[in-house]
């Protein structure tokens, strides 16, 4: 196992940046996620890692070893690609078998015992004489998973596994992929565009937005403390919600959705946007104590029995989450209401570090809320 440390990595095609100036580790024995949209270069970045791709700028390491220059075989890694890459003729065994003949330093005895490992794992095991012609592509899929694992290397890179297997399949590679982390602490790197493969996979997330990582962190920090706007809209489903403040005369902030003004932030309020998530958007029955009074303009059903509704409050429109128990006794109307911890701040795009602080009026004038 080695860390992984990446010193202003770029890759520039004609003139355009794929992959600009990137610093970060990760760490030994972990999963590192490299999560984003199509063409955010998550991809040229796994490349560059590999070997498969040569930077313009920068280092690559594996621990202190700099193997910015070396092919792929020399920097010891393991790769599972889209498409499973199998001979098709072989046996499941003999597929898993296949890259470990080439270590001399291993016994036939040793051999042996790690495709038995690998299959037990993979839950393959009664799979072993199958020839790979006779299997489905998800299974297909959890040999080259065992291929990768059993050869024991300093890194495993996954460039989205999933993405052409049916939901059953996937499920299953989800289970084997988990199960094998917990018995063998390889480095692994996991390139997807799910969100929900990352959340459920990484030690940390690495967050990637045209070419650079806009954030590396825990999947729950990523999603309870987003840095920018682009990290709070791309997590979750739906994902943050961004409301426009209005500055009042005495220079506090009104914001629909509260009761109270807010203290103006340094720096005041250009480009200045409040970020909520929809879960922490309380939807009441109208009149309900403390709430504000919202018209429900969408609901719709979601996972669990849950609802997901659009509603507008003055002239901001944000959806929220409720339950079953909830939503289906409203009407036209809501009531609706928000802690201020649960907002952030965010100017042109990133977060600030000041947290919005609600003012209630009194006879000297505005003063902090307790």
């Amino acid at each position: 196992m080695v860390d992984i440390t990446l010193r202003g990595l770029s890759r520039i095609f004609n003139g355009v940046a794929a992959v600009n100036d990137i610093s970060a580790t990760f760490p030994s024995g972990s999963v590192t996620c490299l999560l984003g949209p199509s063409g955010c270069g998550k991809t040229t970045l796994m490349r560059m890692i590999a070997g498969l791709e040569t930077p313009s700028h920068g280092q690559i390491l594996f621990g202190a070893r700099d193997v910015t220059s070396l092919t792929p075989r020399a920097r010891n890694i393991a790769m599972v690609f889209q498409y499973p890459v199998m001979y098709r003729t072989l046996t499941v065994e003999e597929n898993i078998a296949l890259p470990l003949g080439r270590d001399r330093g291993l016994s036939a005895a040793e051999r042996r015992h790690r495709v038995d490992e690998v299959l037990e794992v993979l839950q393959l095991t009664k799979l072993r004489r199958g020839r790979m012609e006779e299997l489905d592509v998800g299974t297909r899929q959890r040999v080259a998973v065992g291929r990768s694992i059993a050869r024991r290397c300093d890194v495993i890179l996954f460039d989205e596994p999933t993405t052409n297997v049916e939901v059953h399949a996937k499920l299953e590679l989800i289970r084997a992929f988990k199960l094998f982390r917990q018995q063998l602490r390889q480095t692994v790197i996991y390139v997807t565009h799910d969100q929900t493969e990352a959340m459920t996979l990484a030690d940390q997330i690495a967050l990637m937005q045209a070419g650079v990582i806009s954030q590396c962190a825990p999947p729950r920090a990523l999603y309870e403390q987003p840095e920018s706007e682009f990290g709070g809209w791309f997590l979750g489903n739906p994902g943050m919600n961004f409301i426009t403040p209005r500055q009042r005369g005495d220079g506090a902030l009104d914001v629909d959705l509260l009761a109270h003004p807010l203290a103006m932030p340094a720096g005041g309020v250009e480009k200045l946007r409040l970020g909520i998530r929809p879960e922490r958007v309380e939807v009441t029955a109208p009149g309900a104590p403390g709430s504000l009074p919202a018209r429900v303009e969408r609901r719709f059903i979601t996972i669990g029995g849950q609802y997901l509704l659009t509603l507008l409050i003055g002239e901001t429109r944000l959806r929220a989450r409720a339950s079953a128990d909830v939503a289906r006794h409203l009407g036209d109307t809501a009531g609706l209401r928000c802690r201020v911890d649960d907002i952030a701040f965010f100017r042109d795009g990133q977060r600030l570090a000041e947290a919005p602080r609600a003012l209630v009026a009194s006879s000297l004038g505005l003063q902090s809320a307790l």
